[in-house]
């Protein structure tokens, strides 16, 4: 049997529970593709760098996390959660590749993405609604990926042309090593039209 791989190596630490706040074009990125329905629920809300960027688009915005960073409802534990928050028809997030902390194995950070987005995907099947998730472009090459994003819920998978800079280190910022993507999921896609990759310039 294959052994998970890591997914990440880098110079620098991981972030505790894998926090990095997403820039604001990402997810500006994101809009300018998808039609959201109803309200979005932002389930690892960090910072709210997510969920700001929905709001300034005119998107009611549930936000949550299980740690308190100051924005939303802290002590959410998603993988406790057995449905959308009421009023709720998507859900957007930058969802957590691993634990990020200091027990963190180098083969876990595949294994937790992949329970994240089975969790994810039960969700908004019961829900009829809408997920976006950001991923490293990489990620949906793997096997497992492979199989869940062949269920029949995957409207589209959007690449991201601009690599990602999650630090802003001065004259010491480097451009990100990993392209990244959205992997947009709808319970209500015409099953019959084949799912889409696009680029954004």
């Amino acid at each position: 049997m294959d052994r998970p791989r890591p997914i990440h190596r880098s110079g620098y630490d991981r972030e505790a529970h894998d926090y990095y706040a997403t820039p604001a074009w990402v997810t500006a990125c994101l809009l300018r593709h998808v039609s959201l329905r109803g309200a979005v629920w932002e389930p690892c809300c960090g910072d709210g760098a997510i969920a700001a960027v929905l709001e300034s688009h005119q998107h009611a915005v549930v936000a949550s996390d299980l740690e308190d960073r100051g924005v939303g409802t802290p002590g959410v534990d998603f993988f406790g959660c057995s449905a959308f928050p009421p009023g709720c028809g998507a859900m957007v997030t930058n969802p957590p590749y691993g634990d990020g902390g200091a027990s963190r194995r180098a083969t876990n950070a595949s294994i937790g993405m992949l329970r994240f987005v089975r969790h994810a995907l039960a969700l908004t099947r019961a829900a009829d609604g809408q997920l976006a998730l950001l991923v490293r472009f990489q990620w949906t090459a793997g096997q497992r990926a492979a199989a869940l994003l062949q269920e029949g819920m995957l409207d589209r998978v959007l690449v991201l042309t601009r690599r990602i800079q999650w630090f802003d280190r001065g004259i010491h910022t480097t451009t990100g090593q990993h392209h990244h993507a959205w992997v947009i999921f709808d319970a209500q896609r015409d099953r019959s039209q084949p799912s889409s990759i696009v680029f954004d310039q």
